[in-house]
């Protein structure tokens, strides 16, 4: 007799059929194989106790500070600790609970979407001006147009259109100019028919400029403010086109003057099932949303948002994630932009093991190289 031990991310799926386990065997199986870890804020005391004990009584647990017990306080935070097929039964259990354990099992239901395959997509970057913070993915002409070519040749199915730079302290320029600098390149996708082999997005929440590319074959609207602007969700939604909503505090010129949250993850998360609201009442269903590493967060905001990233598979969105050289790289270990290719797919992997389908980089290559290894290191028993 042998044994070892798999690891925590193996494809137990492949693992059954390998051992033939039955097809209704294996429904009953695989959600027993994940542990859940669902940390609850300000639960009420009297809930928090009920809810101990119902899990308790199902096999999971939770823990709770030493106050909960007494109810000496009126709130606790709690840490719901179980597995897939425990979470199910708790949620049913909590529908006929008092003390708001009713919205508790509606929230947790919300919480049971789960990325079903390891499928990623790498975002090209390409920029059309002259202060985006890597000199690198700026290009103009037909310089622009091979390397839009190139980045598709390497695996890129997405390409990401800018025209006017997002890092922190950049100012804003008219609709005019910056129609000015994506208006050339845009011709040129459209006129080599670029937009049968990929899909393109425009980094933009300028309505002019919007009108212009998805005029002309474009077909993502990627727009930093999350369709603050009515008329950016107008014009999405007269072209059907697919919306990323990214989060952002305040805007690129104060964003990262001392960020502040109480709870990153918690803030990000009403900000998208506000901003998906929207979208709706305008008539957008094709949503994508990015958490918006580096705009308006710490470094530890930005770690937080990555480790957590699967939170925000609730909402039944792909999930796209732009980290490509950021500064945060720099804080974690000073490293010149030119050389954080290697810290950006530490970042970016973490992100694709977290459920992040969407990979925005400017680096297509390596993406795709380390991605693929990744992928098949996931489907590996």
């Amino acid at each position: 007799m042998k044994l070892y031990e798999l690891s925590s991310t193996a494809d137990v799926k492949t693992v059954f059929d390998r051992l033939g386990v039955t097809h209704e065997g294996q429904k009953l199986l695989v959600p027993k194989t994940k542990l859940r870890l669902i940390y609850i804020r300000e639960l009420k005391t009297p809930a928090a106790n009920i809810l101990k004990q119902d899990a308790l009584s199902i096999g999971a647990d939770l823990a709770v500070p030493k106050e909960t017990v007494t109810c000496s306080v009126p709130c606790v935070d709690a840490l719901l600790i179980a597995n897939d097929k425990q979470l199910k039964e708790l949620i049913q259990k909590e529908k006929a609970q008092p003390f708001g354990l009713k919205a508790v099992s509606e929230a947790l239901t919300s919480l049971t979407r789960q990325a079903t395959d390891h499928a990623f997509e790498v975002m090209g970057v390409v920029n059309a001006n002259e202060d985006s913070f890597f000199q690198g993915s700026r290009f103009h002409g037909d310089a622009a147009l091979a390397h839009i070519v190139s980045m598709i040749e390497a695996g890129a199915t997405i390409i990401d259109l800018g025209g006017v730079s997002s890092r922190p302290g950049s100012l804003g320029v008219s609709e005019e100019e910056e129609l000015s600098r994506v208006r050339p390149i845009i011709d040129l996708i459209a006129l080599h028919n670029l937009t049968c082999k990929a899909r393109f997005s425009l980094d933009s929440y300028s309505p002019l400029c919007l009108e212009y590319a998805l005029s002309r074959g474009f077909s993502i609207v990627n727009d930093i403010t999350a369709l603050c602007d009515d008329a950016v969700a107008r014009v999405a939604a007269k072209y059907r086109a697919g919306v990323v909503l990214m989060h952002m505090q305040n805007d690129p010129t104060t964003m990262q003057c001392e960020p502040v949250y109480d709870n990153v993850v918690l803030a990000v998360d009403a900000f998208f099932e506000e901003r998906i609201e929207k979208a709706k009442r305008f008539g957008i269903s094709d949503i994508m949303l990015d958490v918006g590493i580096g705009f308006g967060k710490t470094l530890e905001h930005n770690l937080q948002l990555l480790k957590h990233h699967a939170h925000f598979l609730r909402f039944g969105y792909p999930l796209l994630v732009g980290a490509s050289r950021k500064s945060m790289i720099d804080k974690i270990i000073p490293t010149p932009v030119e050389e954080r290719l290697p810290g950006t797919l530490a970042l970016h992997l973490k992100a694709y093991e977290e459920g992040a389908t969407i990979i925005r980089a400017h680096d297509v290559k390596a993406h795709m190289q380390a991605l693929s290894v990744s992928k098949a290191l996931h489907l590996t028993v």
